[in-house]
């Protein structure tokens, strides 16, 4: 099969999740377990690391080679070594590095977008962007109330922002015991 339809054709959901970071990922396992229902006899797939050295630096160098009876590309990827890793021992860490080197040079044979992963993200707090936490805490405000609020995000935003500013406490669509008071007030000042 040539590289433009395997490409086309390949899905790799991000199944793996981070708990600490709380977002989900794609591993290199996972993007090779999807590849591999994709090849034929004829098309090959190989992937070599070499450790270079860069300055005073260690990087894991990924190469993946690709090659059918029509396409022939290799795709290289780096990745560091940290100087040191909590709870790692060196051979870890070169196996992390190694890794996400190879991740990335799958990435980049294979097209696959991974410009929302955690590590090239922005992790501060946002508010949610579903409608369901915001739907749920206007609802909740109307009891508190005792009438109904425009259903506006504006209104949402608004909102969560005087309560996370009054209490310090981030909403996440949800309003506490403590919070309760703080809502009426602000309610009050603004309906």
């Amino acid at each position: 099969m040539k590289l433009s339809e395997i490409q086309k054709k390949l899905k790799v959901p991000k199944s793996q999740k981070n708990s600490f970071g709380n977002y989900n990922y794609r591993s290199c396992e996972d993007i090779i377990e999807s590849v591999k229902l994709l090849l034929d006899e004829e098309t090959k797939l190989y992937i070599k690391d070499d450790i270079v050295q860069i300055g005073d630096r260690f990087y894991v160098k990924a190469t993946v080679f690709f090659k059918s009876d029509e396409d022939e590309i290799e795709v290289t990827a780096f990745a560091r070594e940290p100087l040191s890793k909590k709870g790692q021992d060196e051979a870890q860490i070169t196996g992390s590095a190694s890794s996400y080197a190879r991740k990335y040079a799958l990435n980049g044979l294979f097209l696959i977008d991974d410009t929302k992963d955690a590590d090239t993200m922005d992790n501060t707090y946002k508010e949610p962007t579903t409608e369901a936490p915001k739907a749920k805490l206007l609802k909740r405000l109307e009891s508190l109330a005792g009438k109904k609020l425009p259903n506006t995000v504006i209104a949402f935003d608004w909102i969560a922002k005087k309560i996370e500013e009054k209490t310090g406490i981030k909403t996440d669509g949800q309003i506490g015991n403590m919070e309760q008071q703080t809502a009426k007030n602000i309610i009050e000042m603004w309906a």
